[in-house]
């Protein structure tokens, strides 16, 4: 039985059926039957990509915009920060509170940090939106993401650990290049400040590496004001008097000089004994400096008062003995001893200690 002419194959009106076998020939009826199914297709369905091709450019477009001007601004906030200490630098309060290479580093890695995070929420926002617009569901992805993040924290924790650390560190100022840090596991110059490692010049000339996250405690000796303290310790016979009155010109002779006196923040006081003994007394000797000066102040002192107390004759504890008065020459014979009655062998002692002599007959 022959088929209609006017009869329509089966999935011709659907534009998605498979085309017909090549063996059989294609009738120009049936050809522009699907010419006119396709243009369809298109025609109803142009109007939903057009509207979802200008969404997803729109929000490249925005979200590029928008992570530019954010990073524009942070890195105009880093410059107005490096630029303020630039202006002090070279000057008296440049000298005492502001370090260029420890701000330019701080700030560095701080605008770092916010562009690192600026980014990553502007293109995050930016790719979820995108992939809501092509119509798929985020929820499973979202809460893919949520337990990978998990899994990955709990195996990089200690990567976190270090970040976070070194994260609040630099917000804090905790410390900065150039501040003398004891980190409880090293000490020394900190030289760099990074998000997970911070390096120090130690004393011997060698570099530590530590983990911020290992930092439990944290004495920052360059912050603040720093200590000199010199102990003194004379003779006991000396007249203290006279030593408070030295020690006292050569404070004010020490707040005169340059550099010492920019160094120190304060009077050198001479505080008072600290010890008692019966051949030497402890004297402390102290000032406030600026941080990390302290050393270079306490050598001075020393240098200064041990002069000073050469100068004014006063003894001090370890140095050179005075010259002692000659004793008088002793007896030559008070070193000779008595004479012993053992000496003599008819001596009455000598001969009650002799051994008694056996009788004579009992040898028969």
């Amino acid at each position: 039985m022959t088929a209609s002419p006017l009869s329509v194959p089966p999935g011709a009106d659907d534009p998605a059926a498979p085309a017909p076998s090549p063996e059989g020939p294609v009738t120009l009826d049936e050809a522009a039957q699907h010419a006119q199914d396709a243009a369809g297709w298109v025609e109803q369905n142009w109007s939903t990509w057009l509207n979802t091709s200008l969404r997803i450019v729109l929000i490249l477009v925005v979200a590029l915009v928008l992570r530019m001007l954010v990073r524009r601004a942070l890195t105009k906030l880093i410059a107005r920060m490096n630029r303020s200490a630039q202006a002090v630098e070279g000057t008296a309060l440049g000298g005492l509170l502001v370090n260029a290479e420890r701000r330019r580093q701080r700030s560095e890695a701080i605008g770092s940090v916010l562009r690192s995070v600026a980014s990553f929420l502007i293109l995050g926002t930016a790719g979820l939106m995108i992939l809501g617009a092509f119509k798929i569901n985020l929820a499973p992805l979202l809460a893919s993401a949520g337990v990978a993040g998990v899994a990955i924290g709990f195996g990089a924790r200690n990567l976190v650990t270090d970040f976070l650390s070194g994260v609040f560190m630099i917000m804090e100022d905790q410390y900065g290049v150039g501040d003398s840090v004891d980190a409880g596991v090293a000490s020394g110059e900190v030289i760099e400040v990074g998000l997970r490692v911070t390096k120090l010049r130690g004393v011997d000339g060698e570099i530590w590496y530590v983990r911020n996250g290992e930092i439990k405690r944290i004495g920052n000796l360059s912050q603040g004001w720093a200590t000199a303290a010199v102990d003194v310790t004379v003779h006991p016979s000396e007249n203290l008097d006279r030593v408070r009155e030295v020690i006292g010109e050569v404070a004010d002779d020490l707040a005169k000089t340059e550099p010492w006196n920019e160094q120190l923040w304060g009077p050198v006081e001479l505080l008072g004994l600290t010890e008692v003994l019966l051949d030497s007394m402890t004297l402390r000797v102290s000032a406030k400096t600026m941080p990390g000066k302290g050393l270079g102040v306490e050598r001075e002192l020393r240098w200064r008062i041990k002069h000073a107390f050469d100068a004014a004759g006063i003894r001090i504890v370890g140095g050179l003995p005075l010259v002692a008065e000659e004793a008088p020459a002793s007896d030559p014979a008070a070193s000779v001893a008595p004479p012993s009655a053992l000496a003599s062998p008819t001596s009455p002692q000598s001969m009650a200690a002799s051994p008694i002599p056996p009788p004579a007959n009992l040898s028969k």
